[in-house]
């Protein structure tokens, strides 16, 4: 059973949140120590994590970078402000998706649903001289190594599935979301530039380029 953290200090949206996911076969757990709340999450270490952007001692982007120095835990942010800006520093962070409230419950249980359906897509890969571990989310090149996010890892296999080939911004959108409903496209272009800057730290700079009104291609 996936374990399920709740990271969310108003107690009425948190025991919301606690019975729809019980009863929908997840391990609901839900975070109690905010002022210790990155250690406490590393201790329970979940399988996704539900996480508000507004919660106390630290701001929940802040706590998703943190988060992301350590650990490729997929997590959701969670916020109460329809701000672009905000998804878009949640994402820059290292965010598997982002839902603003109040949100549809079947909603959020369908992007926790394509988060695991990705996770299990585990299947090993090389790009030249570069193993790629999609259940750690390591790309590791000699002794080097860099971690992707979810997202960064589901672009770039789909990349290396589809070598020197043209693939557009619409199907990495759909492998990435499952769906042309729940698609925004800013996310995307963050996403591809935080994956090109991984790339680079292992000495593969410039290998994708961009094709100017068709979309991506890696050499």
């Amino acid at each position: 059973m996936k374990k399920i953290l709740i990271v969310e200090d108003d107690e009425m949206i948190a025991s919301e949140l606690f019975s729809l996911l019980k009863n929908s076969d997840y391990e609901p757990l839900v975070l109690k120590n905010f002022k210790e709340s990155y250690q406490e999450i590393m201790e329970l270490n979940p399988d996704l994590i539900l996480l508000d952007i507004h919660i106390p001692y630290v701001n929940g982007e802040l706590l998703l970078q943190k988060i992301r120095k350590n650990s490729n835990i997929p997590v959701i942010m969670v916020t109460s402000q329809n701000s672009e800006a905000d998804e878009l520093l949640s994402m820059m962070y290292g965010a598997d998706d982002y839902i603003t409230k109040p949100y549809n419950p079947n909603i959020l249980l369908l992007r926790i649903a394509n988060i695991f359906k990705r996770m299990g897509e585990n299947e090993e890969m090389v790009y030249h001289d570069v193993m790629i571990d999609k259940e750690h989310g390591i790309l590791k090149r000699g002794k080097t190594e860099v971690f992707l996010t979810k997202n960064e890892m589901i672009m770039f296999s789909y990349l290396v599935n589809h070598q020197k080939k043209i693939v557009t911004r619409d199907e990495l959108m759909t492998a990435l979301w499952n769906s042309d409903f729940y698609i925004n496209d800013n996310a995307l272009t963050v996403n591809m530039s935080r994956l090109r800057a991984k790339l680079k730290e292992i000495g593969y700079e410039n290998v994708i380029e961009t094709r100017k009104g068709y979309g991506y291609i890696l050499e």
